[in-house]
């Protein structure tokens, strides 16, 4: 099948996508676009229908309706086709514990359609890009944490695929492994590869992605860059109002009570109350002092606080 017009600029078009699991309505009617050489995040909690996204976008579970074109691929009728299109890394390595690393390697390449002759060389290109040639020979067992991570995204890209759709890449990692596989889709990037990936580490979402979706329930509740959702929706300031050990019931019901009154964007995270206010406004908290005992402190806004917004929940994996 020849490329669409809209996929000359779009490696991913979902329209009106829905799947139900019996009476569960796991995404509803979502739609979506996704440039070429474009980092997409899909920002969320548990169960906000991020996976099962990607599992349908990767041809791996059907639409209950709509539609999901990549490169110009129907993933409904031409399922295969589009996995060879795709790189897929799932939140579980799936590596084989019984091979050495370029084994893992070799062999995928191989089942991906690589003659042996190409599956070797193309093994000694992603373990050199990856900076895994030193353990070409180790066993799985060997690996940390971090270099696992990073051998599951080098078998992805054995078919150098157009797009490569990573499921929590870096959930678990300490912070120096995480920096490296943020290095190293850094520079996919730079090599032209789109990448779609969920998340809901807020630093890693603004860190990697040129856009995001933000998702909850099935839905998207909104779409841009990081730094325009975070303009949009909390503006530049956060006011957190820092309540006391010994606040009663009563005066944290008459600080939401007027909370109310005065319409404020507000959400309550333990003895924290934050409020927001749109575009480039620096929330103004006089009318609340005094209501009960408090310490008002402020700080630059970020995607957590898009998230309480326009959910009410912390992102966070629950």
């Amino acid at each position: 099948m020849t490329l669409t017009e809209t996929a000359v600029d779009n490696v991913v078009q979902v329209t009106d996508l829905v799947k139900m699991y019996d009476e569960l309505r796991a995404v509803d009617g979502i739609s979506f676009s996704v440039k070429r050489g474009e980092t997409f995040g899909l920002l969320g909690p548990n169960g906000a229908g991020k996976t099962t996204t990607m599992r349908m976008m990767a041809g791996l579970s059907p639409a209950t309706s709509g539609s999901i074109f990549v490169a110009g691929l129907d993933v409904g009728r031409s399922g295969r086709d589009v996995r060879n299109e795709i790189g897929v890394v799932t939140q579980h390595d799936g590596l084989d514990n019984s091979l050495v690393v370029h084994r893992n390697l070799e062999l995928h390449g191989y089942l991906a359609g690589l003659s042996y002759r190409d599956a070797i060389q193309r093994t000694k290109e992603v373990l050199g890009f990856f900076n895994l040639e030193g353990r070409a020979n180790a066993s799985i067992h060997a690996l940390s944490g971090g270099m696992k991570r990073r051998l599951a995204i080098a078998r992805a890209m054995m078919s150098s695929p157009q797009l490569l759709v990573m499921d929590e890449p870096t959930t678990g990692l300490d912070p120096q492994s995480r920096n490296r596989v943020w290095e190293q889709l850094g520079a996919l990037k730079e090599a032209g590869v789109t990448i779609i990936m969920s998340t809901h580490y807020m630093i890693e979402a603004e860190t990697l992605c040129d856009r995001l979706a933000i998702m909850d329930h099935g839905n998207i509740l909104d779409i841009g860059e990081p730094g325009e959702v975070v303009q949009h929706h909390v503006g530049a300031e956060v006011a957190v109002l820092n309540l006391s050990e010994n606040v009663t019931r009563e005066e944290r019901a008459v600080l939401r009570r007027r909370l109310d009154e005065e319409k404020r964007n507000y959400s309550e995270v333990g003895p924290r109350v934050l409020v927001t206010a749109p575009r480039d406004t620096k929330p103004d908290v006089s009318t609340l002092v005094g209501l009960a005992k408090m310490r008002v402190t402020y700080r630059p806004a970020h995607l957590e606080d898009v998230f309480l917004v326009l959910t009410g929940k912390e992102l966070r994996d629950e």
